[in-house]
């Protein structure tokens, strides 16, 4: 069985080295993200203060991948 991901939205805090960044969800907690392989492939580039949709692992939540950089 797959696993199922928690899907949650917060804004970009820290721009980290090696597309890493530092995300602050909405209850103020702090996570470690990285982007996804389709924004890395299309160039999407992302500053402190964009809003962002993550996927997270159940079993992990403190890391995150992005997926989507909001309007």
């Amino acid at each position: 069985m797959k696993e199922q991901h928690i899907e949650i939205e917060g804004s970009v805090r820290t721009v980290l080295p090696g597309t890493m960044f530092r995300v602050e969800l909405d209850n103020k907690h702090l996570v470690l993200a990285t982007i996804c392989g389709k924004m890395r492939k299309r160039f999407v580039r992302l500053t402190v203060g964009d809003r962002v949709k993550m996927e997270m692992s159940p079993y992990d939540l403190d890391k995150a991948r992005i997926v989507w950089r909001l309007r």
